[in-house]
């Protein structure tokens, strides 16, 4: 982001945190496009995705008395999906359980109440669900990183920020995440 961009930024952010609707709306323009390709790319599924980011959307308008303007307001909307990624994955894993302790339950088979991928004819369409996939299971700890940083286009210092940590502990996840992606796409 140019000085110039970063200036609007600001002045479109205090804007919005003063009520008015049509600067919100125009940051929203603005971060809609990218912040939908982090969580996407995190929940590996393009109608939770949509949710999640309207969801981000919602609270950020819900918080800006919250919102520091000594940073980026892409920075703090991220942070907010991220946040809303994370409670997706919770929400998730527990769906899972109760979906398996149901199929335990009803002595079904293990593919009950288990939605399968719809089938596509287009090569490149499927890799691109199973890389989402793949992405998405990945353990938080490797996924947050390598979104931040390859599709959010964060330097490992800024994820490193973003995230609590140091900047060697975020190098070293987005190795391990490389790798377990490669191990799980070569076997594709």
């Amino acid at each position: 982001m140019t000085d110039g961009q970063d200036e609007d930024e600001r002045q479109l952010a205090a804007a919005a945190r003063a009520g008015r609707r049509a600067a919100f709306d125009q940051l929203v323009r603005r971060e809609k496009g990218p912040l939908y390709r982090f969580v996407r790319r995190y929940v590996g599924n393009a109608d939770d995705a949509y949710d999640i980011v309207q969801d981000a959307f919602v609270s950020a308008w819900l918080a800006l008395e919250r919102y520091d303007s000594r940073r980026s307001f892409a920075f703090w909307l991220r942070a907010i999906a991220l946040n809303k990624c994370r409670d997706h994955g919770r929400r998730q894993a527990v769906r899972r359980r109760f979906l398996m302790l149901l199929s335990f339950a009803s002595a079904a088979t293990e593919e009950s109440g288990l939605e399968t991928p719809e089938q596509s004819g287009a090569e490149e369409e499927r890799r691109l669900r199973h890389l989402d996939q793949a992405i998405a299971a990945l353990p938080r700890r490797y996924k947050e990183p390598l979104l931040l940083t390859i599709v959010s286009g964060l330097t490992q210092q800024q994820a490193a920020q973003q995230l609590g940590t140091t900047t060697k502990a975020i190098e070293m996840r987005i190795r391990r995440a490389k790798r377990t992606l490669a191990l799980t796409i070569s076997g594709y």
